[in-house]
């Protein structure tokens, strides 16, 4: 059984059915995958910072069963844990969202198991995940691919915290998570979580950027990340072009080689907001 981890509220719903479906129409593999995902209700910092619903799990647990009757999706609902842990520290007003910490729960979690796969919800598969769950981390806390811009501009190791394979075991004997958390209640960091999951590494495995390109797509390409990046045409602006954006994907990207997992995207997003009342 392959084990995700998704984090966020019911505004990344988009993001998490287009990565679900890229998972789905890449992989060969009848190996069922339980999807885990931690959400949280913040409505006293943001009147939109809901939980995912009962209902959009509902959904996505159908949507699952219809491409292998052995997947799952578990909702984990960490307000609780949150508000004990992070409220009102210096992170909580981070760049991204509080829903990014939410992550550094994983080994609070005793549903979680010892091999993990933590995606962000702004990416598609374009070939096999097997490519990457296989990977070898015995001896790491996790692997993980540079940050394009990072390794550049701060770090060649820095890496990007947007698809990272956890070994939950080595994690726990190092008090990585712990680690994180303290340093989110006590410093303010420029890339909150990431940052902080950084500072607190042992030893991590540096994968290469295939599995996580959050610029270009080549044929070899496991991941592509639409995180945000430069575009120096027609002048030197950063766009945040989320998959679920088909015509911005078209247009700015040329990208059709997604075309099936979007397409596919579109009919559930309709048959979603149609039947699941």
């Amino acid at each position: 059984m392959k084990s995700i981890l998704f984090c966020g509220n019911d505004k990344v719903f988009d993001g998490m059915i287009t990565t679900m479906l890229s998972i789905f129409k890449r992989s060969i593999s009848d190996e069922g995958i339980r999807f885990y995902i931690f959400t949280m209700d913040l409505t006293r910092l943001k009147a939109d910072y809901t939980a995912i619903s009962d209902r959009q799990i509902r959904f996505l647990d159908e949507l699952a069963k219809s491409y292998n009757p052995e997947h799952s999706v578990v909702k984990i609902d960490v307000t609780e844990t949150y508000e004990k842990e992070f409220a009102l520290c210096p992170n909580e007003g981070c760049y991204c969202s509080p829903y990014t910490l939410i992550r550094l729960f994983a080994d609070m979690e005793p549903q979680i198991p010892e091999k993990i796969l933590y995606l962000d919800i702004d990416l598609l598969f374009n070939r096999d995940i097997d490519l990457l769950w296989n990977t070898d981390i015995e001896g790491y806390e996790y692997a993980a691919s540079r940050d394009h811009y990072g390794k550049f501009l701060i770090n060649p190791n820095f890496i990007n915290a947007g698809v990272l394979l956890f070994n939950m075991k080595k994690c726990r004997e190092t008090g990585l998570f712990e680690k994180s958390r303290k340093l989110i209640k006590t410093k303010k960091l420029t890339f909150a979580d990431e940052s902080a999951i950084i500072r607190s590494t042992v030893r991590k495995k540096i994968l290469p950027q295939r599995f996580n390109d959050q610029k270009f797509l080549y044929k070899n390409t496991v991941i592509r990340h639409f995180s945000r990046r430069l575009f120096w045409l027609p002048y030197p602006h950063i766009e945040n072009i989320k998959q679920w954006k088909i015509t911005k994907i078209h247009k700015k990207f040329g990208y059709e080689n997604f075309d099936d997992i979007l397409y596919e995207y579109v009919y559930q997003k309709t048959r979603f907001e149609r039947d699941f009342k």
